[in-house]
């Protein structure tokens, strides 16, 4: 079988030498590389030819690319790199991988010109100083074709392992039977849509109930779409680690189940968890895994791709057995993996590295997102940002005096901002506040420019990102985002605001992400409306819809609406004596384990301390404000099989989705509210841009994401077929038929409870 790689992919794998080096060094965002690039180009006349594609074959190896451009008045090929502050300091096998990049380059110019001799050049263009640094020299055909060959070389035996494992794959997912005996109720029918969803090309909105395997489903539809359709990669992407889990589960079932299939799944987890020495900065001076790092790598990377599951843990002793940073190396494995798994920020965020990947790769890839309700608000997350006047203040009093002067500048600026805030006009951003800032990112990075190597910069570096972060989000400014002014009372110092860049609509952003993948299938059980989840995330308007009916009956569940009790914040301390009774009578006709969750921490304690005082022989324990894994873990092992007791914990919080309490662990709950968002000058102000741009301003905002906050709890009593329940929904609100809509068809609802 064939095989074809980047050229950047060539040299990566076989000119990458010495330390793993991350120490901080500016350098130009995509955009000013961009930028440079042209720049360069528009120096060199009409007849120069840029973004040149090449290709070229060594043994059955396929290599291809973009050359950056070639001047035909010089004769030369020119690999352009965009920098900024002093080259010297450039490392070396920084510019040894570059100059493998422009020779593979210049053979493929040789090779499809006919070319006898040609000058190759690096070009470095500083970003600040708009200088060229040329490096040239001059190669016969001949001895670029030896350089091609020997890279090719070098890459062929992995190549040929990666066309075999590739082979092997395909044919072993073409022949993949379903793990399990049979598909459970509507397994099946979602499995089909995400394999259809493939085939077209197009994205897909499952709405499936908690029960029915949707990761199984999901999985295996998209594996088995992968050969037919040649995906590259698939990509499983969850909002928290409970999803990573499932899915690293699901794929050791479909491995197990085809040994011969050889699927290499990996885990991707975030650098605070997967750091072996959070003390020592990225460089091989510091760290000794990063020392030696890319020298001990290849090493490492066999190691790890023979492990049956690439998972965090098994990772880490291949990494420390080899003495490579296990962060890094994960990294490194995403290039040669089948399934990776990770956070939604891999490949949504603005600096998402699976995204980056893709787009470098030309990988043809498919995206699943589980639980992909929560997608709005962690998008919104991404593409928000803010800076504290406080903050820069205090940076400036220890600053060198080329920061502390573009601080200077900022500091004017801001009273600006004050004035228009004053006068009810800060809709967007002063040019001269964001031109302030500009020039003192440019000061940051010239002083980082001239600092002695590996300097720590500390909470310059920081303030830097910051900044940096700010005004990107502020050159992609619109009608998606708005700004928020807070500045607290100073008590007679000096006033110091915060603002902030707050995202309302996240689509504008997440678009180049549904169009980088050929299918995205976003599932979760909570998704209704469908315009809701297109509109707020910017999918294709081809995007199917699917509603994967309940395999669970009504007679498995009860569901019972309250409606003589308000749970509004004005009637709160009215509703916790009824809350109560209602809690101890249930209990009472069926002891067992219940979950009684509440809109707000302050709104659990007032019921929960009430109930224990007034119920003294039920047993209960609360959900508490940030709470970490080993309590998270100890609040769940209080639901054991057998048990009866109450837990009591917040709507929308860690024990509302993501958990499974199958049998007796769990046979019902309680939901004392209607999940709304609360009320505030940020709600308001995207309830108003909601309506305006969609018109329907408090469903979008209040509503739906509330419903779905109601549904995911419920969801937690009937996780089996085998399970039986009862959930109480109190409020009167529920009673409205447009709340009643938004539940799930299956669920019957009894009459309004008024005992």
């Amino acid at each position: 079988m064939p095989y074809t790689v980047a050229v950047r992919a060539l040299c990566d794998f076989t000119a990458r030498r010495g330390d793993l080096d991350l120490r901080f060094t500016p350098s130009p965002s995509a955009q000013e590389g961009i930028a440079g690039h042209q720049w360069v180009a528009g120096r060199r006349g009409d007849s120069y030819e840029t973004e040149i594609s090449l290709r070229g074959e060594f043994a059955g190896l396929t290599v291809r690319g973009r050359a950056d451009g070639y001047d035909p008045a010089r004769h030369r090929l020119e690999e352009i790199k965009t920098h900024r502050g002093d080259l010297a300091r450039q490392p070396a096998n920084h510019r040894y991988l570059h100059w493998a990049q422009a020779k593979v380059y210049g053979w493929l110019l040789c090779e499809a010109r006919g070319f006898a001799e040609l000058n190759v050049a690096l070009i470095y263009f500083d970003i600040a100083s708009q200088e060229e640094t040329v490096f040239v020299e001059t190669h016969s055909a001949q001895a670029l074709r030896e350089f091609f060959e020997a890279s090719c070389q070098d890459f062929l035996a992995w190549a040929e392992q990666e066309a075999e494992h590739r082979s092997r794959r395909d044919d072993g997912l073409q022949a993949l039977a379903f793990p399990h005996p049979s598909f459970r109720t509507g397994q099946r029918e979602l499995a089909a849509s995400v394999y259809k969803g493939v085939a077209s090309g197009r994205c897909l909105l499952a709405q499936a109930p908690t029960g029915i395997g949707k990761t199984m489903g999901t999985v295996f539809g998209m594996l088995k779409g992968a050969k037919p359709h040649g995906l590259d990669k698939v990509f499983y992407l969850t909002a928290k680690s409970t999803g990573r889990a499932m899915a690293l589960d699901a794929a050791r079932k479909i491995g197990d189940s085809a040994p011969a299939l050889g699927l290499r799944v990996l885990e991707l987890t975030a650098r605070a968890k997967a750091c072996e020495h959070p003390d020592k900065a990225c460089h091989g001076d510091a760290c000794p895994l990063a020392r030696g790092f890319y020298d001990r790598l290849p090493a490492a990377r066999r190691a790890s791709l023979g492990l049956p599951r690439m998972d965090s843990a098994a990772l880490r002793s291949v990494a420390l057995q080899h003495e490579v940073c296990p962060y890094y190396l994960a990294q490194e494995l995403c290039r040669w993996a089948d399934l990776v798994v990770g956070d939604f920020n891999y490949f949504f965020d603005s600096s998402a590295m699976l995204h980056a990947m893709t787009l470098a790769g030309e990988w043809r890839v498919g995206v699943l997102a589980d639980e992909a309700h929560n997608l709005v608000e962690r998008a919104r997350a991404m593409y928000s940002a803010d800076l504290r006047q406080a903050d820069l203040r205090a940076l400036r009093a220890t600053a060198p005096a080329l920061i502390r002067s573009a601080l200077d500048k900022v500091s004017r600026a801001w009273t600006s901002l004050r004035k228009a805030q004053a006068e009810g006009r800060l809709e967007t951003l002063p040019d001269g506040f964001v031109t302030a800032l500009k020039f003192a990112s440019s000061a940051f990075e010239a002083h980082f420019a001239e600092a002695p190597p590996g300097a720590d910069h500390g909470s310059l570096q920081q303030a830097y990102f910051d900044i940096l972060g700010f005004v990107r989000l502020a050159e992609s400014f619109g009608s998606h985002s708005v700004l928020e002014w807070s500045e607290p009372d100073s008590a007679g110092g000096r006033p110091a605001a915060t603002i902030r860049i707050q995202n309302l609509i996240p689509a504008p952003f997440l678009k180049p992400r549904f169009a980088a993948a050929r299918s995205v299938t976003l599932f979760s059980a909570t998704l209704t409306p469908a315009r809701y989840c297109t509109d707020m995330l910017g999918l294709p308007a081809d995007t199917a819809w699917i509603d994967v009916d309940s395999p669970f009956g009504p007679d498995q569940l009860q569901v019972e609406v309250v409606s003589r009790i308000s749970t509004r914040y004005g009637d709160r301390q009215r509703s916790v004596a009824p809350i109560c009774a209602l809690i101890a009578q249930q209990f009472a006709r069926r002891r067992g384990n219940y979950l009684a969750f509440f809109s707000s921490f302050e709104y659990l304690e007032l019921v929960a301390s009430e109930f224990a005082r007034s119920h003294p022989d039920i047993p209960t324990w609360m959900q508490a404000r940030g709470m970490d894994e080993a309590q998270r873990r100890q609040f769940l092992e209080r639901f054991a099989p057998g048990g009866a007791g109450v837990g009591f914990a917040v709507l929308g919080g860690s024990f509302g989705e993501g958990i499974d309490l199958r049998g007796d662990r769990l046979i019902g709950a309680f939901v004392a509210t209607l999940g709304l968002p609360q009320m505030n000058p940020r709600n308001e102000q995207l309830k108003a841009c909601l309506h305006t741009v969609f018109g329907a301003g408090y469903d979008y905002t209040y509503l739906y994401p509330g419903i779905q906050k109601v549904v995911q709890a419920a969801g937690r009593v009937i996780r089996t077929q085998e399970d039986r329940g009862i959930v109480y929904l109190i409020d009167d609100r529920f009673a409205r038929p447009a709340v009643r809509e938004l539940l799930p068809a299956w669920w019957r609802i009894g009459s309004p409870a008024t005992a």
